[in-house]
């Protein structure tokens, strides 16, 4: 069953973005895969999966990322179309925001806020080229929280999440041996999280992103209000 990697497809955007439809065939926890295919400048690939989700390997996409680079990417004798970004699109939820906006090229800015003080405020703004993406957002791992786990696994979710593959936050701080890649992981996760999601939209965005306290549901509600709006 082949499920075409595109934004009309996303079943759903609760912790991670599934492709397809569940009762028949769909595929989970694809953004990671994604972003890394994006920031590699790669639009055009064919993915085989034996599973109903993408591996998490370390948590985030640097694995994905390095692999694409080991093997090359191959350059199509066909134009390259792209999608402009011709006037912002704007989708608020209470405190939360997201946006595109025209821009030359492709950026990414993202803040978050928690109250936990080992994340608090961050905010990180990425201009997406192969390099900046593989050396800024792609060995950014997820993130969640010690208190949440029972909730989450009663759920089904996070079923396989360790200290391997999931920055943890306890009461007393990160627990994860070899502590953090960067101070601000957390968000850099996020932007990496929210390339993915932004790869949906089928080709190549020239435009800028900005979103503040979002997730991939924002990130969908976004690209959806894009499409929706012929002229913008």
């Amino acid at each position: 069953e082949a499920i075409s990697a595109l934004h009309k497809n996303t079943a759903t955007t609760e912790l991670a973005t599934v492709i397809g439809d569940p009762d028949v065939a769909a595929v989970s926890t694809i953004e990671h895969l994604m972003a890394a295919l994006y920031g590699a400048g790669v639009d055009n690939a064919l993915i085989e999966i034996d599973g109903p989700e993408v591996p998490i390997l370390d948590g985030s996409a640097a694995e994905f990322s390095d692999a694409i680079a080991e093997v090359g990417v191959v350059r199509l004798d066909a134009p390259r179309r792209v999608i402009e970004v011709l006037k912002p699109v704007r989708i608020e939820n209470g405190p939360q925001f997201g946006e595109l906006a025209p821009h030359d090229g492709f950026r990414v800015d993202v803040e978050i806020q928690f109250a936990d003080e080992v994340i608090g405020r961050q905010r990180v703004v990425v201009d997406v080229t192969p390099e900046s993406f593989s050396k800024e957002l792609a060995p950014a791992r997820t993130f969640g929280f010690l208190r949440d786990v029972e909730r989450l696994r009663s759920a089904g979710y996070a079923l396989g999440a360790t200290l391997d593959n999931t920055v943890v936050v306890g009461e007393q701080g990160i627990l994860n041996s070899e502590g953090l890649r960067w101070r601000d992981e957390f968000v850099r996760h996020k932007a990496l999280d929210a390339v993915g999601d932004l790869a949906l939209a089928g080709m190549p965005i020239k435009g800028a992103f900005r979103s503040c306290r979002g997730g991939h549901r924002l990130n969908a509600q976004v690209l959806a209000a894009l499409f929706a709006d012929p002229t913008a």
